[in-house]
């Protein structure tokens, strides 16, 4: 099976440098039309310069692909619709949108001002839902539409000074799991990416040799995979160096408890069976897990 992307169209955000620029010149290798968007912004989300996705496109071309540049700040859903607007314009749809852009402002939670959470939810968070709300008609029209988002080990797992960061990216999991099921009818498939990758904004958390093992070249392949015509959805892909591994949400078996010794001592002793992991499952919708909690209570 050999993945291309010839006739398709497909925004990056945040392409100008690290992830987003391997996953762009990826994709116009490919055979896509790769609209480069990229606010320029420095490792905190401040200032903006056109020159980072100006490049990209320049290099795009030089290779004989076919790339816009686009400077909207994702945050900024006004910005956002203009992008799509542009993109419509220049190549007439949109087929691929992988959120990549992020922002970092890292301080331990009695630390962190909230527009350190502001800022940082606006890009991750509510750029993805701007991104994603701004294609979503256009993909729906089409009858076909690849999405990725970009969460983060903090957010599926926890990580010290990244409150901010761990929610957003949490967060994106959620909105992947609702989309999944809005866009099924319209062949519309949305995906996770977890990456690990020595970019800028992990650069000084890793030494050289994990640096160089951690290229973001090596995550790549994984977007390419959830954007292709064969995709899975509601998928979250852990990619870092070259290895990649599939992550899901589970729980365990519903254990019930009759009225008579519903305590929070009952619990405290059943613990235990509450938390065995051994009959844990994933669920494809919430109304499965509904259903195994009504099914377990009324069989009790």
């Amino acid at each position: 099976m050999n993945i291309r992307f010839d006739n398709q169209v497909a925004i990056v955000t945040g392409a100008g440098a690290g992830l987003g620029r391997q996953h762009a010149l990826a994709f116009a290798a490919r055979g896509a039309k790769v609209v480069v968007n990229d606010f320029g912004a420095n490792r905190d989300g401040s200032g903006g310069s056109s020159e980072a996705a100006l490049a990209v496109v320049e290099e795009i071309k030089q290779a004989g692909g076919t790339a816009i540049a686009n400077g909207a700040n994702v945050a900024d859903l006004a910005q956002v619709q203009a992008m799509v607007a542009q993109t419509l314009e220049a190549f007439g749809r949109i087929d691929i949108l992988v959120n990549n852009a992020g922002i970092l402002r890292d301080k331990s939670f009695h630390k962190i001002e909230m527009s350190d959470f502001d800022a940082v939810l606006g890009v991750h968070l509510m750029g993805s839902v701007n991104c994603s709300k701004a294609v979503w008609d256009t993909m729906r029209a089409q009858n076909y539409g690849r999405i990725v988002m970009t969460t983060s080990a903090a957010g599926l797992y926890g990580n010290f000074g990244q409150t901010n960061y761990g929610a957003a990216k949490a967060a994106l999991v959620g909105l992947m799991n609702v989309l999944h099921q809005e866009g099924q009818k319209n062949n519309i498939r949305i995906n996770t990416l977890a990456p690990l990758a020595a970019t800028r904004m992990t650069m000084e958390l890793l030494p050289p040799a994990v640096q160089e093992a951690l290229k973001p070249e090596r995550v790549t392949p994984g977007v390419l995979f959830l954007c292709s015509e064969n995709a899975p959805s509601k998928t979250i892909l852990s990619a870092g160096g070259g290895a990649f591994a599939a992550a899901t949400i589970m729980e365990a078996a519903p254990f019930y408890i009759k009225d008579a010794d519903l305590t929070p001592e009952c619990i405290a002793e059943n613990f235990a069976k509450i938390s065995d992991w051994s009959t844990a499952q994933p669920y494809e919708s919430a109304d499965q897990e509904i259903q195994r909690f009504v099914q377990t209570v009324l069989k009790g």
